[in-house]
């Protein structure tokens, strides 16, 4: 179960922060922000990332100043950091540097019996 919650702008789009379990095993949870048009596109943009199992339930965790102001400047608007915040000075990263960390399953070598 993620925890989270959503800001709306003064332009009409929203930021939305989760805190979910992450991808990588041991590694405890990240929390995740969106800058989307709105909170079903934000959604989708995670789900479209292969994190299927995202809801948005309530408003319980909202993105602070802080994690608003590192969204907005990023320009893919989507970033992470591991949770909870009590490791101090750590930056937020890209997204594409989380899904880096998933472990890759890949398919035993096949060779031929003849060892060619």
């Amino acid at each position: 179960m993620s925890a989270g919650g959503f800001c709306k702008l003064p332009n009409g789009t929203v930021v939305v922060a989760l805190t979910v379990p992450s991808p990588a095993p041991d590694d405890g949870a990240v929390r995740l922000l969106v800058h989307a048009a709105n909170r079903a596109r934000a959604l989708t943009r995670l789900r479209n990332l292969g994190l299927r199992a995202i809801y948005l339930r309530g408003n319980a965790e909202p993105p602070t100043p802080d994690e608003i102001t590192a969204v907005l400047h990023h320009p893919d608007g989507l970033v992470w950091r591991a949770a909870p915040h009590c490791i101090t000075g750590e930056l937020w990263h890209p997204i594409r540097a989380l899904m880096r960390q998933r472990p890759v399953h890949s398919s035993p070598a096949h060779s031929s019996p003849s060892g060619a």
